[in-house]
């Protein structure tokens, strides 16, 4: 029973895309963490990767398009193959680009990726770095044993390159909450994060995003095993907030899977909530929709749908409220 399309017919809203303003590309699900809250199941053993002829498609798609944004995520994106050559090929586009890239800071200091940052700095990609916390307990139980040590060392470097400190290389940071609640007010967080890194670690960033953990993947895995799943979605469901509704990022964004498979939002990827060919069960891939009739498309909902609805909100963007 789909408990959020009820809900919204209770508001008398039909959820419908708005103008595309970003191109959200999932590249695929090798990852070199295996985080608790990870909603797609990523980690060092999957071998979902995005192929160049798919990025190739998907270049030639978005240059029909004024979409002004592409952002890219994963997994750790900057593991694929051919990540760099996604990038330098969406720089070249007319009319100009905008590019996110959304780390886990930690790839940055891997073997083989040593230059990736400056790489990032001169194609001047937007970073939205993952940051449960700005201690070292809380981040390693959620994402590994010595994980908070190299995100800081990856955040000092990005730093030395001029992220967060220049205008054309922005640096955010992404806070998700350790357990089965609701995250605190972003504002509040975020001057927290910034005078913690900033006295402690010589740390600065531009923005902080708090993000809700929803109930799929390997977090819902979690809440299971420790008979929080029903708590928890109930939780969401009483948090509903309908202030919410005309900020959801599913209304101005297209999802794309690693094989080209377009979706309304990166949580609806991850549940096989794929666009269709007229309502059927085979797959629509991004180069055969028209850019022109992607406005007033209907959004495919789901009770998970709670998650990004509950308190302030949720979105790529943080809080939405």
């Amino acid at each position: 029973m789909n408990r959020f399309a009820a809900r919204l017919a209770q508001e008398n809203v039909v959820l419908r895309h708005a103008r595309p303003e970003i191109l959200q590309v999932n590249v695929g699900k090798l990852c070199n963490l295996t985080c608790v809250h990870c909603h797609v199941n990523a980690g060092p053993k999957r071998k979902e990767i995005m192929s160049r002829e798919t990025i190739n498609r998907i270049i030639h798609w978005l240059a029909r398009t004024d979409i002004p944004t592409v952002d890219l995520t994963g997994g750790a994106p900057e593991m694929i193959p051919d990540f760099r050559y996604f990038i330098e090929r969406v720089k070249k586009l007319q009319p100009f680009r905008h590019v996110i890239n959304r780390c886990n800071l930690t790839i940055l200091l891997e073997r083989g990726y040593e230059d990736l940052a400056s790489f990032l700095a001169n194609h001047k990609v937007e970073i939205i770095a993952s940051m449960p916390c700005y201690t070292a307990e809380n981040v390693n139980a959620q994402r590994g044993e010595g994980v908070f040590e190299g995100s800081i060392a990856a955040l000092q470097l990005l730093n030395s390159l001029g992220y967060g400190i220049e205008s054309e290389l922005p640096l955010h940071l992404i806070y998700n909450p350790v357990g089965a609640f609701l995250p605190p007010s972003q504002a509040e967080l975020e001057a927290d994060y910034k005078r913690e890194l900033k006295k402690h670690f010589g740390i600065v960033f531009n923005n902080l995003y708090t993000l809700t953990n929803l109930p799929i993947g390997r977090f819902a895995s979690y809440l299971w095993h420790n008979n929080k799943l029903d708590e928890y979605m109930e939780l969401l469901i009483q948090a509903f907030n309908p202030a919410t509704i005309d900020g959801l990022m599913c209304r101005n964004t297209i999802s794309v899977g690693w094989r080209g498979e377009v979706y309304d939002c990166d949580f609806n990827q991850q549940l096989g909530l794929q666009w269709s060919r007229n309502g059927g069960s085979k797959p629509l891939f991004l180069w055969e929709i028209d850019p022109d009739l992607l406005e007033s498309r209907e959004i495919i909902t789901g009770n998970h749908c709670f998650g990004c609805t509950a308190g302030a909100g949720s979105s790529c963007g943080g809080a939405i409220m």
